[in-house]
């Protein structure tokens, strides 16, 4: 059983929940103004956790034939065999209970629309076999993050909550779209929808940097409705490089180096807006 954990932990990318439970601790902080409780900050991060494994390992089993036949994922876990369409369920299932769990520990409205959320989860998958905006509903998916952590510490929604998760999400699609550039003879050949696959690499390239453009002005915005000071700007201007930067090392006609940019640059902004948000609130 421990085995097949492991092949699980690594089938759904388990590392990656990085990009994702920065921004869930960055809400925190602004929500409480002040680092939460050791309570509150246990169940939240067991949110995360359970919510994107649960999220990666329904996209892993619904997507698990089209992944049988694309070149870049065929040696996936469940394409080869290495765990059982019922073992992957159980540990994602498992996962599923733990988010629950982890929302009623939180909040009531955290577990009100906890259940939502997993349907998000569930609908993503899905959204690449009819339109190219599955991009943005991934972005909603990863952005619902900071407002759920938000919604957990204080039961309530405000604007500045929603601007953040706005930006996260803006920066998701962002990304998404280019690393869906490594697929786009893939999807074009059995009917997939991405922007890249419909408009060209070109073109999503362009858009993708208008998206990461106007998640800096969410960023901005979030930044001056809270009321935040001269650390969480220097923190913005690095992610704001960052973002800059992975449209620089990407073009239409080379693009090797979009693991760098999708992983490294991506996974580093998301530390960088966390520590410089930690640092902002520690200094008040």
């Amino acid at each position: 059983m421990f085995a097949k954990l492991r092949i699980f932990l690594t089938m759904v990318k388990f590392e990656h929940t990085v990009f994702a439970l920065p921004f869930a601790y960055v809400a925190a902080l602004l929500a409480d103004g002040k680092v939460p409780n050791a309570w509150n900050l246990f169940w939240i991060t067991l949110a995360m956790v359970g919510g994107r494994t649960t999220a990666m390992g329904l996209n892993r089993i619904i997507d698990r034939f089209i992944d049988a036949e694309n070149p870049r994922t065929r040696n996936r876990a469940l394409p080869q065999g290495l765990i059982k369409v019922w073992e992957a369920w159980f540990f994602t299932l498992i996962a599923a209970a733990v988010f629950e769990l982890a929302a009623y520990m939180l909040s009531t409205l955290a577990f009100i629309i906890s259940p939502a959320i997993l349907l998000i989860f569930v609908f993503y998958s899905y959204t690449k076999r009819f339109t190219w905006l599955s991009h943005f509903v991934l972005g909603l998916a990863i952005g619902l993050a900071p407002l759920s952590a938000w919604i957990a510490l204080t039961n309530e929604v405000t604007l500045g909550a929603v601007l953040l998760s706005v930006a996260v999400a803006l920066w998701v699609a962002g990304f998404d779209i280019i690393y869906a550039c490594d697929d786009v003879a893939f999807d074009r050949a059995i009917g997939l929808h991405s922007i890249p696959a419909y408009f060209g690499i070109k073109t999503a390239l362009t858009i993708s940097a208008f998206i990461h453009l106007a998640a800096s002005i969410c960023f901005i915005i979030t930044g001056m409705i809270l009321n935040l000071g001269l650390i969480y700007w220097i923190g913005l201007v690095v992610a704001a490089y960052m973002l800059y930067k992975q449209h620089q090392i990407i073009s239409p006609i080379n693009l090797s180096r979009i693991n760098v940019a999708f992983f490294y640059l991506n996974g580093t902004l998301s530390m960088v807006m966390f520590i410089a948000t930690a640092l902002e609130i520690g200094t008040r």
